[in-house]
């Protein structure tokens, strides 16, 4: 521990860590008899909040085995990312999400059809998870048609139904977090928006205009940190001088969550959108994560941090080894249950991945189609003010 840089340190310390050890399971059968089980959660913290999240969660064998197959998924699907880019097949920039999965994975698991999110650049899984096939994700990511944006959008521009991406600018997604909070309220749909961050974003003035309209007007809007530790090769305590995220919204409440426990994440959604349902306004939620990868593929993410470190959380903190444990001990799935999710998982990536390289690039003549989600003029502005683009509409108006 004494290696670990002071971040770090203080990461791994305010953490009970317990050395990952393959389970001991007491039935060989193929498939758990167990129903549900019942798991403690490690306590929250809270910010001008009376009472939190629940610390303990039912879980079903049912939804056990989903939440393990999401998790994997998502893993995969990075690992298909950075595979591809070391091989040149992805241009530009890519943002993996590795380590992360327990966020989004929980949080997912308690949002209903109405919810929406927003959230940066490290967005795959959440495309994913927000409906888009893993071949939509990764044929916008090699940019081909098949691609969930037709491959026009890339790593950092990934959209879908009630997820607005995927933002490429640092924190600017956050204030249209609020927004989208905002049509929720004027529409009375019940809706409530989930507006993702990370810590190297959450220093920026706009994320503070964002929660002080966001109070005034009582929008749904949870805002969500994802603290990893690091923005891009910065630890939090040389960035912040709180590193309390949690308690940044000052008059907005907040929750400090353990966003390595998939169930944590889970009850802590859960408990926020009961929350803004209940009129009480916005929601700040710190999600304490880290992230195994360099903040992107340019960054190898050693020069700010040891590999000691890294492998340390892989070991101890890993949120789909550590979940795997845990429905195991509690036999609520078997061995052989996750080894055919394993096969699944790895057999669907690995045939995404090989189409994702040979479907075909949109055509030149697409470069003025879908400007608009609804079309009001037949034309758009293209380079020179007397040579108009015919606007096409070619992304069904649904997606």
């Amino acid at each position: 521990m004494s290696k670990l840089i002071p971040s770090a340190a203080k990461f791994l310390a305010g953490n009970t860590i317990t050395k990952v050890t393959a389970p001991v399971v007491a039935t060989n059968a193929k498939y758990s008899t167990k129903k549900e089980a019942t798991f403690e959660i490690k306590p929250y913290k809270l910010h001008k909040l009376d009472q939190g999240p629940a610390t303990s969660a039912t879980l079903t064998s049912e939804d056990a085995l989903k939440l393990y197959e999401q998790l994997t998924i998502l893993r995969r699907i990075e690992t298909a990312s950075g595979n591809l880019y070391k091989e040149k097949i992805i241009r530009g920039f890519c943002h993996l999400y590795s380590g992360q999965e327990a966020v989004a994975v929980g949080m997912r698991a308690a949002m209903r059809d109405a919810d929406s999110v927003i959230t940066a650049y490290r967005c795959h899984g959440w495309t994913y998870l927000m409906g888009v096939s893993v071949l939509g994700v990764l044929s916008e990511l090699t940019g081909r048609r098949t691609g969930c944006s037709r491959g026009k959008g890339g790593s950092m521009h990934l959209y879908g139904r009630n997820f607005y991406g995927g933002n490429g600018i640092v924190g600017a997604q956050v204030p249209l977090g609020a927004g989208v909070a905002f049509a929720h309220k004027y529409r009375a749909d019940g809706g409530v928006t989930f507006a993702l961050y990370g810590d190297g974003a959450a220093n920026q003035g706009q994320l503070f205009e964002a929660y002080n309209m966001s109070k005034l007007w009582d929008l749904p809007c949870v805002f969500v940190c994802e603290n990893n530790g690091y923005g891009m090769g910065t630890s939090v305590d040389r960035s912040s001088a709180s590193t309390e995220y949690y308690t940044r919204g000052d008059y907005v409440p907040g929750v400090w969550v353990d966003g390595m426990d998939v169930l944590a994440t889970r009850e802590a959604a859960r408990f926020a959108i009961e929350y803004c349902n209940a009129g009480k306004g916005p929601l700040v939620m710190e999600m304490e994560t880290y992230r195994y990868s360099g903040h992107s593929m340019s960054d190898p993410g050693t020069s700010y941090r040891t590999r000691d470190e890294v492998q340390e959380v892989r070991q101890t903190r890993d949120p789909i080894t550590s979940f795997k444990e845990k429905i195991l001990n509690h036999e609520l799935v078997t061995p052989d249950q996750l080894k055919d999710i394993d096969a699944k998982v790895r057999k669907e990536v690995d045939e995404a991945t090989k189409q994702s390289k040979t479907e075909p690039e949109v055509g030149i003549e697409e470069l003025s189609a879908d400007i608009y989600y609804k079309n009001l003029e037949p034309f758009v502005r293209g380079i020179h003010p007397a040579a108009p683009l015919k606007h096409l509409e070619v992304q069904p108006r649904n997606h």
